[in-house]
């Protein structure tokens, strides 16, 4: 009996840095003492799953196997790569989805205001991509995108910025939900007392909870259950990164990431190997379904040929001839739904013709340009107002919007932040090892990078067109008749993965690749969100000797 009693003690020891003993293995103090000191979340599990997300396990895959290269592209090289977990939304961003984003804006930013009518205006679809001189689309120019007919179908006629500001509003709404949930926001604030001067933002709160909802301190609550928030004086006692609670962010998914979760090589794997190759997110090499229940089913919906967008009618039928509501064909061995046809969908990645394998092989990323929080003259951060909102004018003269009110003001790092630092030496890696100055056949060791090199001369000599403002505050725009231009790459065309209702089977595969100026929009391009995964690799639990 000593001795059991013992060992029960010396087990109660150990738990130390989270255990049910809450006490440090670094120096023996006590963790989540009411009386103040270090507070820990120490009885965390694991991320929870957004809305809309499914799990995606990482691992290694060689990104760019292709069968055939009918194009002569040569731009998807097999190169191996690595991926980490992460979560990706089951099925494409849908006309349902995007509608509640523009309605939130609308009330929250009226665009009747004159300070805010670009930014409703700005999120909007562009509908007459639906148009063609040659074609009656009149009825998806008018109701595709709202009519309830079509809400369950992939939204469309979303630029690349768009989707990334949706992404960005998709984060706040999240987590202003879960914070509410756990008693740290005022219920239904985010509904009834949500303003243009009184929004959330997740930033804003990790940085300042005081500056959330203008700073109405009726809406941002201490934690409840934090035995420290009766103590006026008390710190730690609002949710932060510590606390578990706040969700990474929604973000489009790499180009890496997409491949890999859309190819779903886990339903050919054994042991530690893949067994056969696919060709398609499903098995085989065909893009029927070869089960006997639906043999002779298409597996999506695309073009199968020359003025033949769904096929004969009748059983054969792949149901759709323009996008098909989501979830209509069976999902990937991931459980994600249509990454092949429907519509082909953004990702984060800046286009270049290879992906440099050498120069990184661990969630590979193309587009990086690091910004830091705009600090104020009090030195804190500095929070978007009303009266310093930024706004882009795009290459084709539409308004869009870079901040929100509410938002922290970004900027780019400078020289000063990347001093000594062996990782990265500058904000903007958009064109780093191929397209940047050094890459170039012209470069000069003695010159001046920052002078940079004449048109003509650079490797990715594209089109400038031109908009701005006359001096009567009219819209300029000057289309660039070069005939000198090479190229159309350049630091602001995004890739776009998978085939849609407008392709062919031969972009199908997950490991084509094409591009699109990131500030244009097309009929037969959406796109879905994904969240990094914190933590273990997998969530699944697997016995070790």
């Amino acid at each position: 009996m000593a001795l059991a009693v013992t060992v029960g003690f010396t087990g109660c020891s150990k738990k130390g840095s989270g255990g049910s003993g809450n006490t440090s293995s670094a120096t023996g103090w006590k963790i989540n003492d009411k009386k103040g000191g270090f507070q820990h979340n120490s009885k965390y599990k694991q991320q929870e799953t957004a809305p809309g997300l499914v799990e995606v396990e990482g691992g290694t895959f060689t990104m760019g196997r292709v069968a055939d290269d009918v194009m002569h592209d040569w731009n998807n090289t097999p190169t191996q790569q690595h991926v980490q977990s992460f979560f990706m939304d089951e099925t494409e961003v849908t006309n349902v989805m995007y509608m509640e984003y523009l309605d939130w804006l609308k009330r929250v930013y009226p665009p009747s205001e004159e300070n805010y009518k670009n930014i409703y205006v700005g999120a909007l679809p562009d509908t007459l991509v639906w148009r063609s001189a040659l074609g009656y689309n009149e009825t998806m120019t008018n109701n595709y995108l709202r009519h309830p007919a079509y809400g369950d179908y992939p939204v469309v006629g979303v630029n690349w910025i768009q989707a990334v500001e949706f992404s960005k509003w998709r984060t706040d709404r999240v987590n202003e939900s879960v914070l509410e949930r756990e008693g740290y926001l005022k219920r239904d604030a985010k509904v009834l007392d949500v303003t243009a001067e009184s929004t959330f933002s997740t930033e804003a709160y990790l940085e300042s909870p005081s500056k959330s909802y203008g700073g109405n301190e009726e809406i941002v609550y201490k934690g409840p259950r934090n035995k420290l928030a009766g103590d006026e004086e008390a710190k730690n006692v609002y949710a932060q990164r510590t606390s578990g609670l706040i969700l990474p962010e929604y973000r489009l998914p790499t180009e890496a990431e997409w491949e890999y979760a859309a190819i779903a090589l886990v339903g050919n794997r054994e042991y530690n190997l893949y067994r056969g190759n696919k060709k398609y997110p499903w098995k085989g090499q065909y893009t029927r379904n070869g089960k006997r229940q639906t043999k002779g089913d298409q597996l999506a919906n695309f073009k199968q040929g020359k003025g033949d967008y769904g096929g004969i009618a009748g059983w054969s039928d792949d149901n759709a001839d323009i996008t098909a509501p989501v979830k209509s064909y069976p999902p990937n061995d991931f459980g994600l739904y249509d990454m092949a046809g429907n519509v082909a969908e953004w990702v984060a990645d800046v286009y270049r013709p290879i992906v440099d394998d050498e120069g990184n092989d661990f969630n590979y990323y193309r587009g990086n340009v690091y910004m830091k929080n705009k600090i104020g003259d009090d030195g804190r951060a500095e929070i978007v107002t009303a009266e310093t909102i930024e706004y882009d004018t795009l290459s084709n003269g539409r308004i869009q919007y870079r901040n929100l009110p509410g938002q922290i003001a970004q900027e780019k790092i400078t020289a000063d932040d990347v001093f000594l630092r062996q990782n990265y030496t500058r904000s903007d890696n958009r064109n780093y090892r191929d397209g940047d100055v050094q890459s170039s056949r012209y470069y000069s060791y003695d010159a001046n990078e920052e002078d940079g090199l004449d048109d003509n001369r650079k490797m990715y000599d594209s089109p400038k067109h031109y908009v701005g403002v006359d001096s009567i505050g009219e819209m300029e725009r000057q289309w660039d008749d070069s005939s000198t231009r090479t190229t159309l790459v350049n630091d602001n065309v995004r890739v776009f993965k998978g085939g849609s209702w407008r392709d062919r089977a031969y972009w199908l595969d997950p490991s084509q690749r094409r591009y699109f100026p990131q500030d244009m929009a097309t009929d037969y391009i959406g796109f879905r969100c994904a969240m990094s995964k914190v933590g273990p690799k997998s969530s699944r639990k697997t016995a070790r000797n």
